[in-house]
């Protein structure tokens, strides 16, 4: 070989070498982003929980199984119940978990994915629970007291699921009764409504018919008091004039000339134009 051919040779050894190299160095390392755990795996067994950050492993002998430890939301619909009273209903149901970072390696160990997960412990005991739970609410009931359905449902599978997963929330997101019986609700809620409409309005004429009452007795009692204070006046002004005519009857029994002197001032200086028949003293009036 000649001296150029070893050169290439040599050359050709050291470029591959080195591509070996950085492939080796490109398949030892990963990366596990804020939200997710990585499991490291070593021939199929887990070594540890990688944190996020960056981290190396063992090219073909090590790798990485990365599961989201974020929230995360199942929906399941058309899932179908009795109310008690026999009810038919179909509804669809939310249910937001998520996972503990420390229950990883279990997550990983028994369920191997998260979908796995999902389908062995909520999605089994999910129509189990609503069944249970919706039966022993009436489909009014259901549907006026929504809240504590929804609260007794999230107690339950809470109750019911055993495993490394933490539930959130669940959510009843619709409920679909027959179109009959939803008619009917309808129609009961109208008449409710109507009857509350109406009882409002009765309320309201009773109290207009109090206040009509209450004004009605004051004006009369304002009457009453107007009479009294007239009648009190007539009284006080009769009591007056008596008590001048009994005080003037008085002084005239004292006083027998006053007679002559009230004659006296209110005569005129004129002789009577009239005289009384067969009479020889002259009438004279003494009053005007």
């Amino acid at each position: 070989m000649t001296p150029e051919k070893k050169v290439a040779a040599r050359s050709l050894k050291i470029v591959i070498g080195a591509l070996v190299v950085l492939f080796l160095l490109f398949l030892s390392y990963y990366t596990i982003n804020e939200g997710e755990r990585g499991v490291l795996l070593r021939y199929g067994k887990i070594v540890k929980v990688a944190d996020p950050g960056l981290g190396f492993k063992i090219p073909f002998i090590e790798r990485i199984e990365k599961i989201s430890t974020r929230n995360q939301a199942l929906v399941y619909e058309g899932v179908q119940a009795y109310s008690r009273d026999q009810q038919p209903a179909t509804m669809k149901v939310s249910v937001s978990f998520h996972l503990q970072p420390s229950d990883i390696a279990a997550v990983y160990a028994t369920y191997n994915t998260i979908d796995a997960l999902k389908e062995r412990l909520i999605i089994r005991q999910l129509p189990t629970q609503l069944e249970n739970v919706f039966g022993q609410y009436t489909a009014i009931s259901a549907v006026q007291d929504r809240t504590r359905l929804v609260q007794d449902l999230q107690n339950a599978i809470r109750k019911a699921i055993v495993g490394p997963v933490i539930i959130d929330s669940v959510q009843i997101e619709n409920i679909d009764f027959s179109d009959a019986y939803e008619k009917s609700i309808e129609d009961r809620m109208k008449a409710e409504v109507a009857i509350a409409t109406r009882r409002q309005n009765l309320e309201t004429e009773k109290i207009q018919a109090q206040i009509a009452v209450t004004q009605a007795q004051a004006e009369a009692d304002s009457r009453l008091a107007a009479a009294k204070a007239e009648a009190e006046s007539i009284r006080l002004k009769g009591a007056a004039e008596a008590e001048v005519i009994r005080l003037r009857g008085q002084s005239i029994r004292e006083n027998p000339a006053l007679i002559e002197l009230t004659t006296a001032e209110k005569w005129d200086g004129k002789l009577p134009q009239t005289m009384l028949p067969n009479a020889t003293v002259p009438f004279i009036s003494t009053t005007r």
